[in-house]
């Protein structure tokens, strides 16, 4: 195992933690309420890309760092979960800006009018069920995942090996679940954009 490289402050991480996990979460929920009509000169559906190409390094590096650290490569896990960190923050500044810059996208709208008429949703057909069911576990997984993500990081960066063990069996499978959906909303909800 590696040493600490933080020292251990339970009470101010626990309370930093909840504070960034709530901002977060109460930006996400207010900013996608919020469009922004802005010509920035170019297609503002990029940023749903640029998500689904992240979502898709992520769930790599999750998955590498899950390989490594069972290989007992503890230094290696530590710098792709780092990455998939990082990469995460990325996601999540992506991830509003589209938001504010495209709005709301309603599955199935083949003819781009913002309405999902019946015969749309006949020529939609059963994917419009499977879309709803992905995204109905995605989002609440989604927005719990982050307090679970840092408090697994803090474990680890504090050195308490036993505890970050233990919370990385719940967070990982979560954490990827809901990078591997991410992609697979973005793929299912695109041709609507």
């Amino acid at each position: 195992m590696l040493p600490p490289v933080l020292a251990k402050n339970d009470n101010k991480a626990k309370w930093l933690i909840l504070v960034v996990s709530f901002v977060v979460f109460a930006a996400v929920v207010l900013l996608s309420r919020i469009k922004l009509d802005v010509d920035l000169g170019f297609d503002v559906h990029v940023f749903a890309k640029l998500n689904a190409f992240v979502n898709s390094i992520v769930s790599l590096l999750l998955l590498a760092g899950l390989m490594v650290v069972r290989q007992g490569k503890y230094e290696q896990h530590k710098k792709i979960m780092m990455a998939a960190l990082i990469l995460s923050v990325i996601f999540l500044l992506s991830y509003i800006c589209h938001h504010l810059f495209a709005g709301e996208t309603k599955f199935g709208d083949i003819d781009h009018d913002g309405v999902v008429t019946e015969a749309e949703k006949a020529l939609v057909g059963g994917k419009r069920t499977f879309y709803y069911i992905i995204l109905a576990t995605h989002i609440p997984l989604a927005a719990i995942i982050l307090p679970f993500v840092l408090f697994t990081a803090y474990r680890a960066l504090i050195g308490e090996w036993p505890k970050h063990i233990k919370l990385a069996r719940i967070t990982w499978p979560i954490w990827l679940y809901v990078s591997v959906t991410g992609v697979l909303v973005y793929l299912l909800i695109s041709p609507y954009y």
